[in-house]
């Protein structure tokens, strides 16, 4: 009687490998195989030999193919039976494609590695020979086992079992045995004719060729290469870009290589999403690339396009619209509040040093914004500093085209696997969409905000140009060839230090006794009150207020602490930057306390000026301590000079009753005025205070003398004797210490000398004079500039490279104002082979200055009640930078390359590699996936700081994609735990050498693949709801008709087709047909009843998702992996 196997209490596997191992040969006819199942019987045929006829032959039946493959079948197969070449041939490379894919699915393992090695050396020593059956479906599953026995030579298995470890032991199956003589040869002749047939297609050496190529070949892989796959699939966008757009011919002649990349790069994010941030370093010509992108899109889909560049650069914006053809205007961005609203429609909007629009509560902000959602406006920004103090302000730059409940396709991930909080607990706690602009905004994780920038920035940096665009000329220098075939340097930026002496025991040193910590204290114990008149408010009085006085008096208490920090704050850099200067608005606190008490003594209206404290920009503020954005008190400096050529040199009542007439007349629309009764008899007695205190110091300082100003002295000894002869660019922060060194420096007979501050009427024509190559200018040798002393107007925007000598005389508490400060000179087309960046300091070591910035710092802060959010305007003024600056430090000049975009610099990596090697390109890219290697590694903490003890011991770096195309990078350490996600890290980790050499691999690497793989699942399914990413069709269509199912069930008309349609969107992946045609309706406008319908019939059709068993199909799968061996 025939024996049974059912899996259950049975095993056909048992039963095969007993009878194998008493065979001398087999015959196995199949309709599935699985080449990792071959494994569980490859020991018992790797000794037989061919030459003896010890053959296990398979025949593979029919491979599934999708069902319109089946109808195709049968349509080209003739009425006698028989298919043609082409049929064949065709069936042949899907076969072999099948089990190309099939080899990447699931997790791999060492033990599937090596049987499938295993299988491709009995392949080719033809201890295995398979055949391809093709001339109709066959689903027979037979085992024929021969064998040396007279009474049971065949012994033969028939049922439904294919030869995989599920088939042959753990589905519930049905197969019996066969044994009798007649059956069995009956079973042997049926497979022989079949073996024979011409359409039988013998596929070994095809199989051999498909391990042999796979993840799980005998010969190792460079890292190198690997390296370059990993960097090949992250440059996707950008290679997208590159293929996808055109520049207009006249750009494709004048830019460089790296600006055209960057400008077709910025076209797929400008296309794609609305909107693009170009924020390249300062003088790698953003201007230019910008323009070409603005006109690539008036050409190709008829824009006009509104540039909003700051005041100072609007000569230079006009240049480039009429040279260049762009069709639009040019808008001041102090003119945007007035402009904007009654502004014809533009669909592009291209925002000059963007930067500047980072704080969202101000009146220009709210301008800008308004318009680009009433015009739904693509935009472009421009910066190279898209954020100084707070990741924060790259965000507000980005909302100005991105709605905050808009799904933009990311999720903050790391966040919220740092803290284990699903979606729904994300949006319940923070009240947003977990994929909006919203929800990055919460993460503190970096790798979170370089998703965004992903999506929305190309940023390259000058180090990174240097590396990857230049060629070195024989002296080792490195340039740019221009189409006029010039060489376009890169010079070295070379940091000096000037010392000036700081003696407190010399009494000529004034500058020393400012320096002083009684000076400090006295700064701030003042109580301003002038800005936090909110603090002294009389609540009696203002219950008695008018409706206009209620709303002054609340935006006076809003404003009033931060108003208060910022004027101590200006007041402590005004003394770094000049004796002279803080002294002068010294003067003007006083004069303007004076206002004060004035006009309260005679029951007179109080003056106010801007007292929103969100218009403050500090990096802006160049004019006065007390000056703001739009500040009307700014006409002080004009009426002080006015009232003192009138009446001589007045007192100080006299002087501030002869100003508060000129603000009462000529300017009073300037102002809000606001009665003095409102407020308590407090506000008139520390005005007196600070009045007191400081008409003191300024009596104990007496008159400024040039002279003895030590720092003016080092300043004319250089402009007169080191570089006497050279163009030279002094930065000072504030504009009247520019006009004290101007006025000095002609005093001492130093000619062509000008001055360029946020008051001047024209700071482009003095760049131009200045700088008149550079900016394609022609000007007289007579009107020529060679000194030019500027605030950080000119610190933006500007072409000023026909000098190499830039001077900082005061060092800007946002350190990154020096590297801006740097790129006006050192710009594409400079010349000199070095950069000269002087920094003024104390010459009794740079510890001098550091000290009185963190006394400073310390005072405000024990003050902190009084003194509200005065942290916040220090920006990052970094104690190591000053220091370097002063030792004279090579490279604290220079950017950092991970601000890099990682599409660029993965883009980069491939093209450096493979430009000049075609082969190495293909045998890139021809890599199958799970593919890896392994190199050597040694942590260099330089360059992977903060990654902790683990990194050190090494692991493997996973690389798995999602179907939805999520790139999800881990580095694993060799214990299993995980080192870093962050994708640049990871691409970093992975550099090597085209030749470095690779070395086995870990024991563990694919168990440490495994977990990489765990994590990328674990996200798209556990964090992301099985649905995909934020963008993917499956997730847009379940989100919009899940809340339209939900409202059905509550009326007359549920739908339980529709709920059945959701729940199999919700569990497996949609068919690629099925996404494309959903996308569409969507993009369409459709609406939810039907987008309803359309799923409903797909999934009525067979056509809505994957079958479950062909699910696993959609699963991550790996891309590759490299092993970091640890070296002792």
């Amino acid at each position: 009687m025939a024996r049974i196997f059912d899996n259950i209490q049975q095993e056909l596997l048992q039963a095969l490998r007993s009878t194998l191992q008493v065979s001398k040969r087999a015959d196995f006819c199949i309709g599935y195989l699985n080449l990792r199942g071959w494994q569980a019987i490859d020991d018992l045929v790797g000794g037989w030999n061919p030459a003896e006829g010890q053959v296990c032959r398979v025949l593979v039946g029919m491979q599934r193919p999708p069902h319109e493959d089946i109808r195709e079948l049968y349509r080209q197969t003739t009425n006698d039976g028989l298919i043609d070449n082409a049929t064949a041939s065709r069936l042949k490379t899907q076969f072999a494609a099948h089990l190309r894919e099939q080899i990447t699915l699931g997790i791999p393992t060492g033990q599937d590695e090596a049987g499938l090695r295993r299988l491709a050396r009995q392949l080719r020593a033809g201890q295995v020979v398979v055949k391809l059956f093709l001339p109709y479906p066959l689903h027979a599953k037979l085992y024929l086992l021969f064998r040396d026995d007279v009474n049971n030579p065949i012994t033969g298995f028939v049922g439904s079992s294919n030869l995989t470890l599920a088939g042959l032991s753990k589905h519930g199956e049905l197969n019996v045995d066969v044994l009798d003589h007649l059956g069995t040869q009956k079973l042997a002749d049926w497979f022989a004719d079949r073996w024979g047939d011409r359409w039988a297609l013998d596929v070994s050496a095809d199989l051999a060729a498909i391990i042999e190529g796979s993840w799980a070949r005998e010969e190792t892989i460079p890292p190198h290469h690997i390296y370059l796959n990993i960097a090949y699939h992250l440059s996707t966008e950008a290679r997208a870009g590159l293929s996808q757009f055109r520049l207009p011919p006249r750009f494709e002649q004048e830019l460089f290589e790296f600006q055209k990349s960057a400008v077709k790069i910025a076209a797929r994010h400008l296309h794609r999403r609305g909107g693009v941030m170009i924020g390249d370093v300062v003088g790698l010509g953003k201007t230019m690339m910008a323009t070409a992108l603005a006109r690539m899109f008036e050409d190709d889909l008829g824009y006009e396009t509104l540039i909003v560049c700051p005041k100072n650069l609007e000569p230079m914006w006009e240049r480039y619209r009429t040279e260049y053809g762009l069709r639009g205007m040019v808008l001041p961005i102090s003119q945007v509040t007035k402009k904007l609203p009654d502004l014809k429609r533009y669909r592009l909007v291209l925002i000059d040093e963007s930067h500047n629009l980072r704080n969202r509560e101000g009146r220009r902000y709210k301008a800008i914004s308004d318009y680009i959602k009433s015009c739904d406006a693509k935009v472009i920004l421009l910066t190279a500093t898209p954020y100084n103090k707070t990741k924060h302000d790259l965000s507000a730059q980005l909302r100005l085209f991105i709605d905050e409940k808009a799904n933009i396709g990311i999720r903050p991930e790391r966040h919220m696997r740092k803290y284990g909080i699903s979606e729904a607990e994300f949006e319940r706690k923070n009240q947003c969409r977990v994929n909006s602009i919203l929800a990055i905004e919460k993460s503190e994780e970096f790798d979170d905000w370089r998703e965004l920038i992903r999506l929305y920035m190309v940023r390259r940096t000058r180090s990174f140009i240097i590396q990857h665009y230049t060629e070195a000329d024989k002296q080792g220098r490195r340039f740019i060839a221009g189409r006029d075939g010039e060489k376009r340097y890169f010079p070295l930026r070379k940091p000096l230090s000037v010392a000036f002496p700081v003696d407190e025991a010399d009494p000529t040193d004034r500058y020393a006794r400012l320096y002083s910590r009684e000076v400090v204290d006295q700064i701030n114990a003042l109580h301003v009150p002038r800005y936090g008149l909110g603090l002294y408010v009389d609540p009696v009085a203002e219950k008695e207020a008018t409706a206009a006085e209620r709303k002054l008096i609340e935006n006076l208490g809003r404003a009033g602490k931060r108003l208060m920090g910022f004027c101590r704050t200006n007041l402590f850099k005004r003394l770094e930057s000049s004796g002279f200067s803080f002294l002068q608005s010294i003067d003007r606190h006083v004069l303007r306390n004076q206002i004060y008490l004035y006009a309260i003594e005679n029951g007179l209206e109080l003056p106010v000026g801007v007292l929103d404290a969100g218009l403050l920009d500090l990096e802006r503020v160049d004019e006065d301590a007390d000056g703001m954005e739009g500040d009307p008190e700014d006409l002080l400096d004009g009426l002080i000079s006015e009232v003192a050529e009138e009446g001589g040199s007045p007192d100080g009542m006299a002087r501030a009753k002869a100003v508060y007439s000129q603000y009462a007349k000529e300017y009073k629309r300037r102002f809000k005025w606001v009665r003095p009764s409102l407020f308590k008899a407090k506000l008139a007695e520390d005005l007196a205070e600070d009045t007191q205190n400081l008409t003191e110091l300024l009596s104990s300082q007496g008159v400024w003398a040039a002279e003895n100003d030590h720092k003016w002295q080092a300043l004319h000894g250089m402009l007169t004797q080191t570089h006497g002869k050279d163009k030279v660019l002094v930065f000072t922060q504030f504009a009247d210490t520019a006009r004290y060194l101007a006025r000095e420096a002609r005093k001492a007979g130093i000619t062509h000398v000008e001055v360029a501050t946020g008051a001047s009427a024209d700071p482009y024509a003095l760049a131009c004079r200045f700088s008149p190559k550079s900016n394609n200018k022609t000007v007289a040798k007579a009107d020529e500039v060679r000194v030019l002393i500027c605030t950080d107007v000119l610190s933006e925007g500007q072409n000023l490279q026909d000098s190499n000598v830039v001077v900082n005389f005061d060092l800007p508490w946002a350190i990154i104002r020096l590297i801006q400060r740097a790129g006006r000179v050192d710009r594409i087309g400079q010349r000199a082979e070095e950069i000269h960046c002087y920094s003024f300091l104390p010459a009794d070591g740079v510890e001098q200055l550091i000290q009185l910035r963190s006394r400073i710092r310390q005072r405000l802060q024990e003050n902190a009640e009084v003194v509200g959010t005065d942290e916040a305007f220090f920006e990052d003024d970094d104690a190591t930078t000053i220091r370097d600056l002063y030792t004279e430090k090579q490279g604290v000049l220079d950017d950092n390359d991970d601000e890099v975009d990682l599409a660029s610099y993965a883009w980069q990596i491939w093209k450096q590699a493979t430009q000049d090697n075609p082969d190495l390109a293909r045998a890139v890219e021809s890599l199958p996936p799970v593919v890896y290697s392994a190199k050597a590694f040694a942590l260099d903490e330089s360059r992977f700081p903060l990654l902790g003890v683990d990194a050190a011991k090494g692991g493997a770096l996973v690389y798995v994609k999602s179907p939805e195309g999520n790139d999800h990078l881990a580095w694993v350490c060799a214990n299993g735990k995980t080192v870093t996600e962050s994708q640049f890290t990871v691409l970093r980790a992975a550099e090597c050498e085209p030749d470095t050499p690779a070395v086995t691999r870990l024991d563990n690497h694919h168990d440490l693949v495994a977990t990489g793989l765990q994590l990328a699942v674990s996200q798209d399914k556990a964090v992301g709801g099985g649905l995909g990413r934020p963008s993917s069709p499956r997730r847009r269509a379940y989100e919009r008709l899940k809340p339209y199912a939900t409202e059905q069930m509550q009326t007359l008309f549920r739908d339980d087709e529709l709920e059945r349609a959701l729940d199999d969107v919700y569990q497996r992946p949609l068919l690629e047909t099925a996404a494309d045609l959903l996308n569409r309706l969507m993009r369409s406008g459709v609406n939810d009843t039907e987008l309803a319908e359309a799923v409903k019939s797909l999934r009525e059709e067979g056509r809505l998702t994957y079958a479950e068993d062909d699910a696993a199909l959609r699963e991550p799968r790996v891309v590759c992996s490299m092993g970091l061996i640890r070296e002792e």
